[in-house]
């Protein structure tokens, strides 16, 4: 079962979604404090950031046993260019 709450931090409204025992928060909330008209393209910028890159990167390593490095590395040579993901 589904069940959708809030939260506020710094007068900014944060949904939070509960699946299970799993709480998942909305980036696209959070990232309308930076650019509340076009909130993707701040999620964009993050998600293909080197940084971002390894740390999806550490978390497949440590909780994916299917995880595959040597594909992974193509993602992490890529980080930061415009074309990751388009």
């Amino acid at each position: 079962m589904t069940k959708a709450k809030t939260i506020t931090v710094k007068n900014l409204t944060i949904s939070i979604l509960k699946i299970g025992k799993e709480d998942f928060i909305s980036l696209t909330n959070i990232a309308r404090k930076k650019n509340p008209e076009e909130p993707k393209d701040v999620v964009k910028n993050w998600m293909r950031s080197r940084t971002t890159i390894e740390f999806l990167g550490l978390w497949e390593q440590l909780y994916n046993p299917d995880f595959k490095e040597v594909e992974f590395d193509s993602f992490l040579f890529e980080a930061g260019s415009n074309s990751l993901f388009t």
